[in-house]
Parts: structure tokens; sequence; C-alpha cells
């Protein structure tokens, strides 16, 4: 599976912003879909995640912020961010995880492909 992120952005606090995950190769319906975010200096973490049936997890910095969807006629990932905080500055990755595998969606080691990250700047 190929994953290309695009979305990212300069925009002020509270703006919004939607990512997107657009995947090629395998069946995009085999795969848990997450978003993990990277602050600058910082590691890699979970931030949302939806699964081959649409069930969607948060991660306590961004439930009521973020929403996470899929649509599967066009093997696109989507996270929809609305207020945005200035800690949200780093960069945001999709990746997919193996159904057939796992339903760990939330551990970053179970995820098998990776995009190439997409860039968020919130301002103050």
């Amino acid at each position: 599976v190929q994953l290309q992120a695009s979305g990212g952005g300069l925009v002020q606090a509270g703006d919004s912003l939607r990512l997107s995950c657009a995947a090629s190769g395998r069946s995009f319906t085999r795969y848990h879909m997450g978003w993990f975010f990277q602050a600058p200096g910082k590691g890699r973490e979970f931030v949302a995640a939806v699964t081959v049936r649409s069930i969607e997890s948060y991660a306590d910095s961004v439930k009521g912020r973020f929403t996470v969807s899929r649509d599967n006629a066009k093997n696109t990932v989507y996270l929809q961010m609305n207020s945005l905080k200035p800690e949200d500055t780093g960069v945001f990755y999709c990746a997919a995880l193996d159904s057939y595998v796992t339903d760990s969606v939330s551990l970053i080691h179970e995820y098998r492909y990776w995009g190439q990250g997409t860039v968020v700047t919130v301002s103050s």
C-alpha cells in the first residue's frame, strides 16, 4: 500500500484543516487507517484511527476537535481538524494497519505502511 498525505498548511489558532490520505496498491478495505502526529523534537504519537468497519478512535488530546473518516470508494482517509491549537503544530502522518493481523489501531509499531507526512503549523 502506498500512502500520500496532503492538506497541511499554516493556519491560525481556532481555524480548521482537513487532511487527506490517498491510498493505492492493495485493497484499501483490508486496512485500518490511522493518523499520527509528531511535534518538533518529539516522538510520533497516535491521533486517530478508523477501522475497516468505520469504527473511530481518538487520542484524548483531540477528542471533540478532530474527526477521522474514510471513503472506501476513493481509497482515501480524512482527518478533519477543528479548533486547532498551537500545540497541534508538527507533522501529521497517515498509516495503514492490516486488519488480518491485528485490530490494535493505537499502537504505532503495528502499522506497516506510512505516508510521507504533511506539515501543519498553527500560529497563536
